[in-house]
């Protein structure tokens, strides 16, 4: 992986640059014995990036995309995550219509099964026990922690009620504990989506779903009641730039056309000259403009017009807006409208930029969900942190001028991709510590892991929750999901889930 923006830190200067040894850190500079010690290695977050790292790190074999076995036979891996359940974003993000995609915890569930990795839950690193702590304790550390915020509007009216980010409205259909109170009113006609993403669409369609589809999924109850209630009809998706720019995929594209009970509505003069500039582009941009061309041009089959016209909701895109203000209720208690910027492009292929016309329109509604970008945030002061790319500092995920400091996903390279985008790049920090080790790049001495933190932690009044301790809680969604029909009903107080476990 090339290099980001970060200076070149070559692995010669790595001793003349490494912090102070701690004093359980001893010969550094030696071969670790792979045959005498147990190289004790900790990832901070359970979500893909976490269970990947930690996956990699304990394969027994080579992968097919290293081919030189990587895995390390007596390594022993811990993951600590601060929620009390695992999974990260494919619990809390991935959409409850989209099953599919969350089967990938049958592979992480194997990883946290296996007798050289342990789950901590309930442990907020940074808050709890510091970074620092952890590579006292640890031959290496790596953070997979994600990016659990997200990027501000910086507007005028963005605070009024009625105003949220996407990332706590998806955590409060997905039940993420911090968002199950948020209370979305949704007794409005219109909602707006800005940012033409993946998330927005997922946001969208779960507003647009007929509520009898959503009854079979893990969606929490309390979210299908909201929705049965919703009166929601039209909702908008908005973009500062063009068609050609737009970041969703052509599945989520394609489930918002087929959506039952929906009809799209797209502005033909938008699409005008697409046809000509798509010609040289990537097949997946290529396909992805081409079924946008046909549903905004063509005129549809008798079969598809008859379900169109019989549509009681409808979604549109709104191509070359920028927000520039919510506007309040007369009142001013809550959110009436957007006020949008008109755009025009400016530039080409990738430095392309949205720059305003100097035109204004106002684009009523009574729901405003912002969807332009995670990020991640600085976990510890220990740990450099760029706070305009939101990411650590890393060469390769090797977190720069802290030696046995890793970063693997989103707070390694930002918040793009899917999840085997996440797969990938994990497993090349789990190749790159691994090379480390083997190259004496990492203290040689034993190390004594999970005991010195789980003493840490008892210290102060923590109580990590263990894997098994999950398996009770994992047992106990899905026996309140089968008295409802769905698959679990997640539990989302904390609380309830640590007197559940006998706390």
């Amino acid at each position: 992986m090339a290099p980001r923006c970060w200076r070149w830190w070559p692995w010669s200067s790595w001793t003349r640059t490494r912090l102070p040894p701690s004093r359980s850190i001893q010969n550094f500079g030696q071969h670790f014995s792979t045959q005498e010690q147990t190289p004790q290695i900790c990832v901070v977050g359970s979500g893909p990036a976490g269970f990947y790292t930690a996956q990699h790190l304990l394969k027994l074999g080579p992968t097919s995309r290293c081919p030189l076995p990587q895995h390390h036979s007596r390594a022993h891996v811990d993951i600590y995550e601060k929620q009390l359940v695992p999974f990260g974003l494919v619990r809390f993000g991935v959409a409850p219509d989209h099953p599919e995609v969350k089967n990938v915890i049958n592979t992480f569930t194997q990883t946290a099964r296996s007798d050289r990795c342990a789950f901590y839950g309930n442990v907020e690193v940074g808050r709890d026990v510091t970074v620092q702590e952890l590579r006292d304790a640890y031959h290496a550390v790596v953070l997979s922690y994600g990016a659990e915020d997200h990027q501000a509007l910086d507007i005028p009216g963005e605070e009024l009620p009625g105003v949220f980010a996407a990332r706590a409205f998806v955590g409060w259909y997905n039940g993420l504990p911090e968002n199950r109170e948020l209370a979305p009113d949704l007794s409005c006609d219109t909602a707006v989506i800005l940012g033409q993403g993946n998330v927005a669409l997922d946001v969208a369609r779960i507003l647009l779903t007929p509520p009898d589809h959503l009854e079979k999924t893990d969606i929490t109850e309390a979210a299908l009641g909201a929705l049965r209630q919703s009166r929601v009809k039209t909702v908008w998706i908005v973009g500062r730039r063009g068609p050609l720019q737009v970041a969703f995929t052509i599945k989520e594209l394609r489930e918002m056309i087929q959506l039952p009970g929906t009809r799209p509505m797209l502005d033909p003069v938008d699409f005008l000259g697409l046809q000509d500039r798509i010609k040289e582009a990537a097949r997946p941009r290529k396909r992805l403009m081409e079924l946008l061309l046909r549903t905004a041009t063509e005129k549809p089959g008798v079969e598809e017009a008859a379900r169109r016209a019989s549509a009681s909701r409808a979604w549109g895109l709104r191509f070359f807006r920028s927000p520039q203000q919510v506007l309040p209720s007369p009142d001013g208690w809550r959110v009436a409208g957007i006020r949008l910027a008109v755009t025009r492009l400016e530039g080409i292929g990738e430095a392309t930029r949205a720059v305003p016309t100097g035109d204004v329109e106002d684009l009523p509604c009574g729901l405003v969900l912002s969807s332009v970008g995670y990020k991640s945030r600085p976990i510890d002061p220990s740990v450099p942190f760029d706070p305009k790319l939101g990411v650590i500092p890393n060469m390769e995920g090797r977190v720069v001028d802290v030696p046995g400091l890793y970063c693997s996903g989103w707070v390694k390279r930002g918040p793009t991709g899917v999840i085997t985008t996440t797969m990938t790049d994990s497993f090349l920090t789990g190749q790159i510590l691994l090379q480390d080790l083997r190259a004496g790049h990492l203290p040689s001495g034993p190390r004594p892991g999970s005991v010195a933190i789980k003493a840490l932690l008892d210290s102060r009044g923590v109580w990590p929750v263990s894997f098994s301790d999950w398996e009770k809680l994992d047992a106990e969604e899905v026996s309140r999901g089968q008295a409802l029909g769905k698959p679990r009903e997640k539990l989302l107080d904390p609380q309830e889930m640590l007197q559940l476990l006998g706390h």
